[in-house]
């Protein structure tokens, strides 16, 4: 049974540089970009491809049960906004929680959040019907 679980703890260096190059992406995105699409949209897209690629670099899963786990983590924060989760714990003058958090419920997020995972999953299939087909 250990072996089994030690098996799935493993560094992965293309998920990890997948998670930088995302971290750095949103970080430029949060500071830099101030329109109507990108920040509010492709950020919360590429949020959880972050994610996912962060909990990869260290943990081998399965793609499926991972990228649902992400997608409804991602989920649980925008009802949390809904329920102004930052106000209720006293964060609202904090503004990293504010920017971790978030502050405002939206459908679109809830549409980007979906749409991101989407893409991760067609990319995984992709990528993983290559290497079954080339060995």
């Amino acid at each position: 049974m250990q072996q089994k679980l030690k098996s799935r703890f493993r560094l992965s260096k293309t998920y990890l540089l997948l998670t930088v190059l995302l971290f750095l992406t949103e970080v430029y995105i949060g500071k830099y970009v101030h329109d109507a699409f990108v920040r509010p949209y492709v950020g919360d897209f590429l949020v959880v491809i972050l994610l996912y690629c962060l909990v990869q670099s260290f943990i081998q899963m399965p793609v499926k049960p991972l990228a649902v786990g992400v997608l409804l983590f991602s989920y649980v924060v925008e009802v949390l906004q809904y329920l102004n989760i930052v106000k209720v714990l006293g964060l609202e003058n904090n503004s990293m929680a504010r920017i971790i958090i978030g502050t405002a419920f939206a459908w679109s997020d809830i549409l980007a959040y979906t749409l991101g995972i989407l893409l991760v999953v067609w990319i995984e299939k992709i990528v993983n019907n290559r290497t079954t087909s080339a060995g």
